[in-house]
């Protein structure tokens, strides 16, 4: 899907600017958030690539069946993204938007993934390393995965911290093979 990243990137960009320069980062998020969702279906994706419907048609669905608010200047950018044959890509445009918005906003969706269930004090105290260490507010969520034997996996946007046993092990496994 480097593809589609990659398409996605300028859009988002723009989007981004635009909300940003006119107060409506909030707005634009929900809205890029619904429509991606709805363009991310099967069929949706069947119905957009149809050439018997007009662009200005396929941008009346997408904003109808995600049952979006969109103001002019968002009507202006689908009409855009539907002209280049675009409106699939909305869901990657959303994750990119989400990604600029947080670096704006300084904040970072951290994932941890640990052996076994933190409770709410070590979350706070992995929080609060990670606020310090990356200067931003953190917003953490938990998976548990036995597998890891013990200690943690850390994922926060493309930084990944694997402190993890089974990390560890495989590791001085390859050290040792090498």
């Amino acid at each position: 899907m480097a593809e589609t990243s990659t398409v996605a990137r300028p859009y988002a960009k723009a989007a981004f600017e635009y909300a940003r320069d006119h107060k409506a980062l909030e707005a634009w998020s929900d809205m890029l958030l619904k429509l991606g969702q709805v363009v991310a279906q099967r069929d949706a994706q069947k119905l957009f690539a149809s050439p018997k419907l007009t662009s200005a048609r396929k941008v009346e669905l997408v904003i109808e069946l995600a049952e979006a608010k969109v103001d002019d200047a968002a009507r202006r950018f689908l009409d855009t993204l539907a002209d280049k044959g675009r409106l699939t890509a909305l869901g990657a445009i959303a994750e990119q938007y989400e990604r600029l918005r947080a670096d704006h906003d300084k904040r970072v969706d951290v994932t941890v993934v640990s052996a076994f269930a933190l409770d709410d004090k070590q979350q706070n105290k992995l929080a609060g390393a990670l606020k310090k260490r990356l200067n931003r507010e953190i917003s953490i969520t938990t998976q548990v995965d036995p597998k890891l034997i013990g200690g943690v996996i850390l994922r926060a946007g493309d930084t990944v911290i694997d402190g993890s046993v089974r990390g560890r092990l495989n590791r001085l496994s390859e050290a040792l093979t090498a």
